[in-house]
C-alpha cells in the first residue's frame, strides 16, 4: 500500500478486539490516485466506505483478526472508445485476514480464499480502501453506449478522395525519365 499524505490510521487488532466500525463519506480529492486516474476531474465526487473489525474463534488456535471494507465511488476517467467522459462506478466489499508478519500474509494468501494481510502498526485504512478502488477500475474504460456515433472503419473515403487528388511529384519524374505515369 502506497503512503499518501491523507491518512487514516488504524490499529486493526484493538479494532477488530473491541468489534469497532468506521465510516466515512469523503471526497475524491482526498485520494490522490484517484485524482490521478480522473485526470484532475470530479474533485468533489463521493467516496463512501464502512470498515467493521472481528476477532474469529478458531478452535485450538488463538482467534483470527478480521476487517470488512466495504467502499463506493464514481470516478470520471475517458471512454477509450470515443474519447469523452465516462463516470466508472466502483464498488468493493471485501474480507481481509491479518496474521503476524509478510512472510505469513505471502505463504497464506496463495491458499486463501480470502485476502491476507500482514499486522502493521502504522496500518493506514486511507490507502487500503484505495488500492482496493483502484483495483475495480476497468482496464479499458468505456461507455457501455457511446454518446456520439464512433467511426469505427479502417478507412476514410474523405482521405482517400483527398490522397487520389494530390499531385504525386515521383509521377512527374517518371514522366521526365519517359518511363510511365503513375
Amino acid at each position: 500500500m502506497k503512503k499518501d499524505s491523507f491518512a487514516i490510521p488504524l490499529d486493526v487488532r484493538a479494532f477488530a478486539q473491541s468489534s469497532g466500525t468506521r465510516s466515512a463519506h469523503d471526497t475524491l480529492q482526498k485520494y490522490e490516485r484517484l485524482m490521478e486516474e480522473s485526470q484532475g476531474q470530479g474533485a468533489d465526487l463521493a467516496v463512501n466506505w464502512s470498515a467493521q473489525g472481528e476477532m474469529r474463534a478458531v478452535p485450538g488456535e488463538p482467534s483470527e483478526i478480521w476487517l470488512h471494507l466495504q467502499a463506493d465511488a464514481t470516478v470520471p476517467v475517458t471512454c477509450q472508445r470515443c474519447l469523452l467522459p465516462v463516470e466508472i462506478p466502483l464498488v468493493v466489499d471485501r474480507a481481509f485476514r491479518f496474521v503476524a508478519d509478510e512472510e505469513t500474509a505471502a505463504l497464506l494468501d496463495e491458499e486463501a480464499e480470502e485476502e491476507v494481510l500482514a499486522l502493521d502498526p502504522a496500518f493506514d485504512l486511507a490507502a487500503l480502501i484505495e488500492d482496493e478502488l483502484l483495483m475495480e477500475m476497468p482496464l479499458v474504460p468505456r461507455h457501455e453506449v457511446c454518446p456520439t456515433e464512433v467511426k469505427l472503419e479502417v478507412a476514410d473515403e474523405d482521405f482517400e478522395a483527398a490522397l487520389a487528388d494530390k499531385p504525386k511529384p515521383f509521377a512527374a519524374l517518371a514522366r521526365l525519365k519517359g518511363g510511365k505515369p503513375h
